[in-house]
């Protein structure tokens, strides 16, 4: 259905991003599919955390472990619809059982009378691999703590590429289901197929990666999580992302005519860095992607061009993201109303944890081995830049970890005696008591691509995935980070911005004092225990400012009540932006964190509130 003229460098493919995660809202894919406007249909549905639901799931009932939402709800609205477009489909919904996902959207498919040609991508599974693993030398370790392979592993699946999608695309699916594979592969297989792209041209693959980078988290590409959220449009009939792709790599960002949201080149250049380290080495299954001189321009009304990104040659390791169970979690909550609501909060959950702590030693379980305490509108997570709020309603929330459950069950039963033991107003136990649940952590490791061996079924028939040409850290063209980004790029001008240097100083004897977030935007994301930053001048003029007073250092201490690891500042000059990689950031990251914040999707607006000084002057241009 893609627009064709005879001359294959002039066709544009159009691609919906339908789903940024499992959960997302069920208006997207029927959105898409009803503007007209697609080609095809995209979903990215996998986190870590989604992987291990999915894992215990299938414990409880074979027949499960995959996103079940993509057949029972996006696939039974648009399916028909789907079909008599001609529109093809293409999902990670597979989760840890991508045939289970096939059969029953082939039962849906059954059901309405329509024939379906479904393809599944395996090979991401890697856990039949750990014994071997586990007497390697050197051993497997943890990418950013270091530590040896747990002994009791739940999941342990590869980021695969977009290399088995293209195959199944090639063979005539017209749905194609995968397992775990990175984000923006769903995208890049679709992109590699329609223009023939191969695994030599790395910078199509780096562009098409980026493409797919845009709209794996849905909205955040038109208008969802934008600094400046109150200039956006229309929340409820906000448009899910379009992408107008054409062979050269280059592609239109925009959305359903109608509908709420907008999309600028400031809304696009937050999710090109949301969740990514270095931007001159993103590591992929496919390509090594550099974003460092990427550039967005408007194009028309909600309408962005997106150009320039460069690749380099893959590693010879994919990325494996294993969960595992490490003893027991809970958390609670309480509301405290009245004068002093803060400092009830706080002795009222110094008081529980003691009570519990003196519980535990008596029955011998052992101490905590691991807690927080956080009041919920004192502005906990801004710890010394936290506003005097003399609030007069506060929620405590306490998150423990022990190795033992019956430990967290009484824990759990001694939260409500608050409500008549100590603080006066003391309410709102948010729902009852707090259930326990096993404490589930992501490890995560490399492999050697030669050891992964993946595969697409369609109609019955195997086809195995050639591998793709690798190369060392050491034979790329440009330096190679970690996946957690650590490796410095060099900052570099850009043209627009270097004539402005003599005007950036903070020395400047008019110059006044303003919060980050009037000189520019932010979005901030999480890889593990490490968070990202992405800071964007709101004016090129800005971006010697910014170099000049936001500093690794003074992000570092800024940041130092969240952030125990290093931070890493790279230059993203394309964009007039810089790009902020904290380790050691979110205690623990995703399902270790016991933070309420535990995917730091704070920490951009914590350090927006960070003060700089500017000249009158640079300050009028953004008048």
């Amino acid at each position: 259905m893609s627009s064709s003229n005879n001359n294959n460098d002039e066709r544009i493919v159009r691609i919906g991003g339908a789903s940024g995660f499992w959960g997302d809202s069920s208006v997207g894919a029927p959105q898409l599919v009803t503007s007209g406007r697609i080609d095809y249909l995209v979903f990215d549905y996998l986190a870590e955390l989604t992987m291990s639901i999915l894992a215990g799931a299938r414990l409880k009932k074979p027949e499960l472990g995959y996103a079940t939402d993509f057949v029972s709800v996006a696939m039974r609205s648009v399916l028909k619809d789907v079909v008599r477009q001609g529109i093809r489909v293409v999902s990670n919904a597979g989760g840890v059982n991508p045939q289970g996902c096939a059969d029953a959207l082939a039962a849906l498919a059954a059901e309405q009378g329509i024939a379906l040609k479904i393809a599944v991508v395996s090979g991401d599974d890697v856990s039949p691999l750990l014994p071997q693993l586990r007497q390697e030398q050197p051993p497997v370790r943890e990418l950013q703590s270091g530590a040896a392979l747990p002994e009791r592993v739940l999941t342990a699946n590869a980021y695969l590429g977009a290399q088995p999608i293209r195959a199944a695309l090639d063979a005539g699916a017209q749905i194609v289901i995968t397992g775990r594979c990175v984000d923006s592969a769903v995208t890049l297989g679709v992109l590699m197929h329609e223009f023939e792209w191969q695994p030599g041209d790395l910078d199509l693959l780096a562009a098409g990666s980026l493409a797919g980078h845009i709209i794996e988290c849905g909205c955040q590409a038109t208008g969802g999580l934008h600094t400046d959220w109150d200039t956006v449009p229309d929340w409820p009939n906000i448009g899910y992302p379009i992408i107008e792709c054409s062979a050269d790599g280059s592609f239109i960002v925009t959305k359903p005519a109608g509908t709420g949201g907008k999309v600028t080149p400031a809304v696009v250049g937050e999710q090109m860095l949301y969740e990514i380290g270095d931007p001159a080495a993103y590591l992929l299954p496919d390509v090594v992607a550099d974003f460092t001189q990427v550039r967005v321009e408007q194009a028309g009304e909600h309408r962005v061009r997106v150009h320039g990104a460069r690749g380099h040659v893959p590693t010879a390791s994919y990325k494996v993201s294993a969960t595992y169970v490490d003893g027991f979690k809970t958390a609670a909550q309480l509301t405290i109303v009245g004068f002093d609501a803060v400092a009830k909060a706080k002795r009222t959950g110094e008081a529980i944890l003691a009570r519990t702590g003196a519980l535990f030693s008596q029955y011998g379980f052992g101490p905590y081995s691991g807690t927080q305490l956080e009041v919920l509108g004192a502005e906990s997570c801004y710890g010394p830049h936290a506003q005097a709020l003399q609030t007069r309603e506060a929620v405590l929330r306490l998150a423990v970890t022990h190795p033992r459950k019956e430990a967290l069950e009484l824990f759990a039963r001694e939260v409500a005696p608050a409500g008549t033991s100590w603080a006066p107003g003391t309410t709102g136990a948010g729902g009852g008591r707090a259930s326990v649940s096993p404490s589930i952590r992501q490890y995560a490791f490399l492999l050697d691509k030669s050891l992964v061996e993946t595969s697409v079924a369609i109609d019955g028939k195997r086809i195995d995935i050639p591998r793709t040409p690798t190369s060392s850290a050491a034979e790329t063209a440009k330096p190679i980070s970690s996946p957690a980004g650590a490796t410095r790029t060099e900052a570099t001008p850009s043209s627009s911005s270097s004539s402005s240097s003599s005007s950036s100083s903070s020395s400047d004897a008019d110059s006044i004092e303003v919060p980050l977030l009037r000189l520019a935007w932010a979005r901030s994301g999480d890889k593990g225990d490490t968070s990202n930053i992405g800071v964007i001048a709101r004016h090129p003029a800005l971006l010697p400012l910014l170099r000049e007073q936001l500093t690794e250092a003074r992000v570092t201490e800024w940041l130092a009540h969240l952030v125990k690891g290093r931070v890493t500042r790279h230059e993203v000059p394309g964009i007039d932006a810089f790009n902020f990689v904290c380790e050691q950031a979110l205690g623990g990251g995703g399902m270790a964190s016991l933070r309420n914040d535990p995917l730091g999707k704070g920490m951009g607006q914590i350090l927006l509130a960070m003060p700089l000084r500017v000249s009158p002057a640079l300050l009028a241009l953004l008048s």
